[in-house]
């Protein structure tokens, strides 16, 4: 494994792939500054760009924008009491607090020393158990992944949005337009209408960009597109030792939740900032400050949300099943590159998996130096009028979109789904499972499809074989419990509010 970290410094270290790294770094910083955009929708306007560039800079640049949205987010809610993103929200309650107590600049030093101690641990225990779960990774066959990607879009159904009906018809949604195209082994075509530029599948960028970048410009049109900022100086960004001292513990246990429920299916970054301020408000000694400016209530959720970015890279590389919205626009932006995410990586393709991933570790170093003496310019930056960033915005979607296959009818398809994104978010549905399943769709049905080829049609073979098994009745549990009252309550109390909302 050290010849592997070694060649992926060689490889992270180029002067080209450090400078797509940086650049990742600022844009998903700024994101994460800017409320309302956040790295779903700056992924997906930035994703055309990536084209004509080698595929291990493409992801570079692409998961500095993910993982740097985390660090940015903590600043517009400390300073603004407004999340840049959805991952931030639970930081505003001690955040903003603190800024109040004219303690903004230890709020903003100790969420960039936790996010880069939270990002850096993840991307170390990301290279230890990269190589063991792939070697097991190898024994999954056709029904273990199919079991494998239902259960995480029955976890991603259930932890989703307020409603899990409607979270499943999201998910049944996405399974739809991920069948729409050519079929695989007939090869007919499928609820394409007569468009021939559908027969090679729905474009994901279209859709993806229509759903999160023209769906955020519409949303936003309607609502209040100033933001103000409260006065305070920023001073003493250095947190002094008894705030080390009070947030070294939360840091720890955050780092240990974020990258576990990075890992798991449905979890990522929201979940994992949630439930770490939810374990340090049980273990503090004086659970009475949360909400009135505690340093842990900052801490933990800000560690956490980071090294859920290294947990889940762990499905994505050595499954090829991306687990959120994020994982599955890079598996997409991967398989258009060529490249096949999955156990086998490791062997056909190390230079790229081991470059992407020691990238990670030299990102988070960019981003401690980037936040630190640059938070005066994040505050300036939020002063942009929103007025003059949509335009911008719809532009950049526009020229993306058409610039990959120079094709005006994806432009169509971009503004029918940013319509689409809009009316979702006025009535309340999350489009995250609809992603999930449009992208796992043809991988889906290829799975069900060879599960059974294998099995001369039977459907036996997915409760004779373990794995599937214990992963189908997981699942069958999931949309079981529910309506148990006791869960329907945790559920209620444990899921994010939209993050549309923010």
């Amino acid at each position: 494994m050290i010849d592997a970290v070694v060649t992926g410094f060689s490889i992270a270290l180029l002067p080209q792939n450090l400078m797509f790294c940086f650049v990742g770094c600022l844009i998903g910083t700024l994101v994460g500054v800017l409320p309302g955009l956040g790295p779903v929708a700056a992924i997906s306007i930035l994703l055309p760009t990536t084209f004509n560039i080698s595929p291990v800079s493409s992801i570079i640049m692409l998961a500095g924008i993910y993982y740097g949205a985390m660090y940015g987010g903590s600043i517009t809610s400390i300073l603004v009491n407004m999340p840049g993103e959805a991952a931030a929200v639970i930081t505003c309650r001690d955040g903003y607090q603190m800024a109040r107590k004219g303690r903004a600049g230890s709020a903003l030093g100790i969420s960039a020393i936790g996010s880069f101690v939270g990002g850096t641990v993840s991307v170390i225990l990301l290279m230890l158990v990269a190589e063991p779960l792939a070697g097991v990774a190898l024994a999954f066959g056709p029904p273990e992944y199919f079991a494998l990607m239902t259960i995480g879009l029955v976890v991603v159904t259930f932890l989703a949005g307020k409603s899990m009906v409607k979270s499943l018809l999201m998910a049944v949604a996405g399974l739809f337009l991920g069948c729409i195209g050519m079929d695989t082994i007939s090869a007919q075509s499928r609820f394409t209408m007569g468009f021939t530029f559908l027969d090679d599948g729905l474009g994901l960028v279209p859709v993806i960009m229509g759903l999160y970048g023209m769906g955020e410009v519409f949303a936003n049109l309607e609502g209040n597109l100033s933001v103000s900022i409260f006065e305070t100086k920023v001073k003493n960004i250095w947190p002094t030792i008894a705030d080390i001292k009070r947030s070294l513990g939360a840091i720890l246990r955050g780092t240990g939740l974020g990258f576990i429920l990075g890992i798991l299916p449905g979890g990522g970054a929201v979940l994992s900032s949630f439930v770490s301020y939810g374990v340090e408000k049980k273990l503090s000694k004086h659970p009475e400050e949360f909400g009135q400016g505690a340093i842990e209530g900052v801490a933990g959720p800000e560690t956490a949300n980071n090294a859920a970015t290294g947990g889940a890279f762990i499905p994505l590389f050595i499954l090829g099943l991306p687990f959120n919205v994020v994982t599955a626009i890079l598996l997409g932006a991967m398989i258009m590159y060529g490249l096949r995410p999955g156990p086998l990586i490791l062997a056909t393709d190390p230079g790229f998996f081991w470059g992407v991933i020691v990238s990670m570790y030299v990102g988070n170093a960019m981003l401690l130096v980037l936040n630190m003496p640059l938070i005066g310019l994040w505050v300036k930056l939020l002063k942009v009028p929103y007025a003059l960033l949509l335009p911008l915005i719809v532009i950049f979607c526009i020229i993306g979109v058409f610039s990959i296959n120079l094709n005006i009818s994806e432009i169509y398809v971009m503004l029918i789904f940013g319509v689409i994104g809009y009316l979702l978010r006025k009535l309340d549905y999350d489009a995250a499972p609809m992603i999930l399943a449009m992208v796992l769709g043809p991988m889906y049905e290829n799975a069900l499809r060879q599960s059974l080829i294998l099995s001369d049609g039977s459907y036996h073979i997915f409760m004779t074989r373990p794995i599937s098994a214990v992963c189908l009745v997981v699942a069958f549990l999931l949309l079981i419990v529910p309506n148990v009252p006791q869960v329907a309550f945790w559920r209620k109390k444990a899921i994010v509010e939209a993050s549309d909302d923010y």
